[in-house]
């Protein structure tokens, strides 16, 4: 089995309305629980909005601390799920359930050990 990330990328701006949003968590956590049942979750959690980022850079032997995301953009990562599935499709597969359930891109990438 390979571990993979799946990575949810959300807009800048304002959450949907609570009628939106409830939509969505519903649908998330019934995706959550397929895949508790095919015991491929290993874990997932929604991040705080960039602005509570703190980001550490090394630059001549010293460490800089900034406030905010490393990069600005349109979009930031809001949130992730790990799974532990055979190969590349499966974990394909359970990205397309995740994008579908928040209605958001889903990027899904191996981890590298």
């Amino acid at each position: 089995m390979t571990q993979y990330l799946l990575s949810v990328y959300q807009p800048d701006g304002p959450i949907p309305e609570p009628e939106v949003m409830s939509r969505i968590e519903r649908d998330v956590n019934a995706v959550n629980a397929e895949m508790r049942s095919a015991g491929v979750w290993v874990f997932s959690e929604g991040l705080m909005p960039p602005s509570s980022a703190t980001v550490l850079r090394p630059a001549h032997g010293e460490v800089l601390l900034t406030d905010g995301p490393f990069a600005e953009g349109k979009e930031h990562l809001g949130g992730f799920t790990i799974v532990d599935v055979p190969d590349l499709d499966a974990a394909l597969e359970w990205g397309r359930r995740v994008a579908l359930a928040t209605t958001l891109p889903i990027e899904v990438r191996p981890f590298a050990g």
